[in-house]
Formats: structure tokens, sequence, C-alpha cells
């Protein structure tokens, strides 16, 4: 019997590939049939997860070279544009594209639908990274940090400046066409706000951080830590499940050295802009902050890390996973997601 997979996609193309342009179904018709425009309950019948109609192998040809690049819309129309006429990086995302509507369209099982890389963005949208500011106590007896020293640099007053410049760099040079810029979190203006959102730092410091999770429907609490000493709480990532709450803590030693963080990734909708996402990059150390960036960016990772996502989450619009850093030679390492005992925590839970 045919899965209701592909008919799922092919709406979600539709109505979330680029949901600020509203496609309806009939413009969708009119772009798929060209000279011979396709009837609306067509595609209808392609979207209904309830009785699975499989359209012909020319016609997902076709949603892949639409989707493939925005300049299938113009402002008078949405067209499907020549295969020839796509540059290299389109033809790509083509290719890619028409495997998985193809996969999917067999039905075969095993075969996860690829995931959008979680740093790339769509041409033209603004990206917003957010960092705390260090408390005043942290900056007063460091001159860089004055405003008022001939030696002031800004990014000293940044907390998690080595997440900051991995993440930055990352971002930029995926989204070439895309602003990015950063921020304090008491530097957001309202605008900022709705741009998609990628805050690094915990509650504590992060009001930003704090204003988002509040918001979002996550069963993860970040219980903050009472100090720096060795004997103080050290915090930690707190989920509720059956009514049962487990801390997942750093862990250090009697002196106060961190032999592991703890990093917690989430990525969902803002709740400032719907068309919009809010990433959080966190840990209760530096250290699982920037681990938390690297399952991302660090090229030796990244890419199993980006494919355990789409096993591991499909299409989902909001995922969260908290898992361990370890900490040798006073260096967090990136985690990777892929070994089950560096997993903590994940949420949505698996389908039975």
């Amino acid at each position: 019997m045919p899965r209701p997979e592909l008919p799922r996609r092919l709406r979600h193309l539709r109505e979330r590939h680029w949901p600020e342009a509203g496609i309806t179904q009939a413009q969708l018709a009119e772009a798929l049939g060209g000279d011979k425009p396709l009837s609306v309950s067509l595609i209808s019948s392609w979207e209904n997860t309830d009785k699975v109609v499989r359209p012909p192998v020319k016609r997902l040809e076709a949603y892949a070279t639409l989707f493939a690049t925005r300049r299938s819309m113009s402002a008078e129309s949405l067209r499907v544009l020549p295969v020839e006429e796509l540059t290299d990086e389109e033809r790509a995302e083509r290719k890619g594209l028409l495997e998985e509507l193809l996969v999917l369209r067999e039905g075969k099982r095993g075969n996860p639908v690829p995931r959008a890389k979680v740093w790339k963005f769509q041409e033209g949208e603004d990206i917003t990274i957010v960092c705390a500011q260090l408390p005043a106590k942290l900056r007063e007896h460091f001159s860089y940090a004055d405003p008022e020293s001939a030696d002031f640099a800004s990014l000293y007053t940044y907390a998690d400046p080595d997440a900051l410049i991995e993440l930055f760099g990352h971002i930029r040079a995926t989204n070439p066409e895309n602003a990015v810029t950063f921020h304090t979190n008491d530097e957001l203006t309202p605008d900022l706000y709705t741009t998609h959102l990628v805050l690094l730092g915990g509650v504590d410091w992060n009001t930003v951080t704090r204003d988002v999770i509040e918001r979002v429907d996550l069963p993860v609490l970040q219980v903050v830590r009472d100090g720096n000493e060795p004997t103080s709480g050290h915090g930690g990532f707190e989920v509720e499940r059956h009514g049962k709450k487990t801390l997942f803590p750093p862990e250090l030693d009697s002196r106060g050295r961190l032999l592991e963080d703890v990093a917690h990734f989430y990525r969902g909708v803002s709740p400032f802009n719907q068309k919009r996402t809010v990433t959080v990059c966190n840990g209760m150390y530096g250290r699982g902050t920037l681990g938390a960036v690297r399952a991302l960016t660090d090229s030796r990772f990244r890419d199993r890390n980006q494919e355990y996502l789409s096993q591991r989450f499909g299409d989902a619009e909001s995922f969260s996973i908290i898992s361990r850093v370890p900490v040798v030679a006073g260096m967090g390492l990136t985690p990777d997601w892929t070994l089950e005992e560096n997993r903590l925590h994940e949420w949505p839970e698996a389908a039975a």
C-alpha cells in the first residue's frame, strides 16, 4: 500500500518551502502543467494522505526543478524554468530533491527524508546571532572591556566569544546572499526579534534565550548554576517525562575543573515570527555552548550529525537534543550525535 510520506512532502514543499509566498494549489497546477495547466483537483489528490495517488515521474521532475530555485517565482507568476537555465548550485539542489521524491514515490523504508541543513536559510532572509553581555562585575577589572580604555574592544564584552566566532563565520559562508549580524541581548531592536534568531548561551545571562524558552513548547528547563566554586550547585538541564524529573548536570572534579559539560541544541519556529526560526545553542559552561555549535559546523562531524537529524526528526519543525561534551586538556570536544551514549535526551520522543 502506498505510504503518506510523499503527499505530505509535496504539501510541505508548497506551503513551507517558501512560506512567505503563499503558493496555492491553483498556482502550482498552472506552473507544473506548462502550456496545458493541470487541474486543482489533481494537485489536491497528490497531497491527499488518506488516499495516496502517486504523481508520474515527469511531474516529480517538474516539482524538483521548480523548488530548486527561488527564481521560479516572479512578481507575475510561478513557473518551471528550463533545466539548462539552472546554475550548478540549483542543479545540485534539484538532483537532491528529485532523488528524495523518487524514493518516497516508491515507498521505500529506511530512506529518511533529507532535512534542509540547519544553518542554510532562504536567500534574502536576515539572520541575527544573539550573545549575552558579560556581567559588569566580570568586566570591571579588565581594561580591554572598558569603553574608556584606549585598548577597548567590544568583543571582549561578549559572553561565549568562541561559539560566536565559530558560528558567525560558518553562517556567513553558508549564506553569502543573506545579512548576518551579531549583537548582545541588550542591543536587540524590535525588527531584529523577527529575523531568524540564533541564541548563544543560557537563561542566566542571555535574556533573549529566556524569553524564547518561556514561549515555546519544550520540556527542557535550564537549572542555573549557584556559582563557580567547587562546592556550589552546578545546575544542569532538567526534563520531565511521565511526571518524573531528570537532571542532566555537568561533571566537575573536586577542584572545580570541568570534566564534561552538557550541551542543549534546540530548533523551532520563532515565537516572534511564524515564518522564521529560532535556534538555541546552550551549555552549562562555555564549552557546552561551543559544543552545541560545533556539532553542525565542525567539518569532521557536521555531515553525520546533520544526517542523524534527518533520520531522527524527519521534517519536524521543532526538535531538541541534550548531549555530552567531553572536556580534554581544558578543551571541549565536538559531540557526535550518532553515538547513543552521547545523546542524553531527545525531543520529540521517538515513535514506538
